[in-house]
């Protein structure tokens, strides 16, 4: 997908190696202008300056309470989970 559209990915991390949680979770995250979070079907978007903390980790939490993978930073903005609707608008 990511050669399809000419995508260069700088920098892979092994989410089973490397963990973030926590605190170290919602730094990234609030450093985002904008944070588009998939699930399943659903897609939703976030303003971590504005929105809700709790319900944003809530969404980009998985179950141990770890940043869901996959997780990409395009610019200021960052894709979290996988969603095909989600890929296809902001790649």
């Amino acid at each position: 997908m990511f050669d399809d559209r000419g995508i260069e990915i700088r920098e892979a991390v092994e989410a089973r190696k490397q963990k973030i949680a926590g605190d170290d979770a919602w730094a990234l995250l609030s450093a985002a202008s904008e944070i588009v979070a998939g699930r399943g079907k659903k897609f939703q978007v976030f303003d971590p300056a504005k929105d809700d903390r709790e319900e944003i980790l809530r969404i980009c939490l998985g179950r141990t309470g770890n940043l869901r993978a996959p997780t990409l930073r395009i610019g200021d903005r960052l894709l979290v989970g996988f969603n095909e609707a989600m890929y296809a608008q902001y790649l």
